[in-house]
């Protein structure tokens, strides 16, 4: 799973509460940008956004190996890289091995010039435009439910017809390929730039497996692996479906943890 964007108003926090207890799972990977730091504000934070951070502490107590990737919406937690406490593991990027085959895996914000330097306030901008697009957009989506319309997601009308947009994307995804099959890699996994996608590329090198988890704001997707496949879920819960809070969830999180969580949650400067 990737960027959830915790703590800004686009975030399906309901539709993640959901897919996190309907598995089970050995390793859970949250590659990056789960909790948004550019956008934060101490002023919401709301109890399902909370809860999701329950949930992922209830596969910990479970005994699922949880590993949390940095992103450059959470890059302030960079600064714990490789912290570890039992089950929960905190790094940059991770290798594993998947039935003899290995995965790199990495947020994918490392290809993204629009992140790194000075060009970053202008990407906060950016991100800020993003969650006013959202927001529209969810509007109009709930009245147009109500006619009984289908919805539309204005974000990926842009991308699609925006061909710089669609350039940056096949470039981003074959730098990473590319990358791969030059490190000798079987699998590619990124997030960053919202695009669910499971696809073969090949070179003169080699052939790697790109994928890309999407995002929990606009498509609710998340990379399954079972019986040696990899597959693309698709979590149909809508927002509005209501939510019961487990207090059994409500554990006591590891000093440690509370100490990164507190730092996080403290607005950037």
């Amino acid at each position: 799973m990737s960027d959830l964007h915790l703590g800004t108003y686009g975030c399906q926090a309901k539709s993640i509460i959901h897919y996190l207890r309907s598995i089970e799972t050995e390793i859970l990977v949250l590659n990056g940008d789960i909790i948004d730091m550019w956008q934060f504000s101490k002023h919401y934070f709301p109890e399902s956004h909370m809860q999701v951070i329950r949930e992922i502490f209830g596969h910990l107590s479970k005994g699922t190996k949880v590993y949390y990737i940095t992103g450059n919406h959470d890059d302030r937690l960079r600064s714990y890289t490789d912290l570890e406490m039992g089950q929960f593991v905190l790094t940059d990027k991770l290798v594993l091995d998947m039935d003899g085959r290995k995965a790199w895996i990495f947020h994918g914000d490392v290809f993204d010039a629009t992140t790194q330097g000075s060009a970053k306030i202008i990407a906060k901008l950016g991100g800020a435009g993003y969650s006013l697009l959202i927001l529209i957009n969810q509007a109009i989506n709930w009245t147009l439910a109500l006619f009984g319309r289908e919805k539309m997601s204005f974000s990926k009308k842009i991308k699609n017809a925006v061909k710089k947009a669609v350039i940056w994307i096949q470039n981003f995804e074959d730098t990473a390929a590319h990358l791969a099959i030059e490190k000798g890699y079987d699998f590619v996994i990124c997030g960053h730039i919202h695009q669910p996608t499971i696809k073969k590329v090949y070179t003169i090198k080699g052939e790697v497996t790109y994928l890309n988890s999407g995002d929990w704001v606009e498509n609710c997707t998340a990379l399954e692996y079972q019986n040696k496949e990899w597959s693309i879920h698709t979590h149909n819960a809508t927002r509005n479906t209501d939510i019961v809070y487990d207090e059994g969830l409500k554990i006591k999180i590891p000093d440690v943890a509370s100490d990164v969580i507190s730092h996080l949650l403290q607005p950037a400067s």
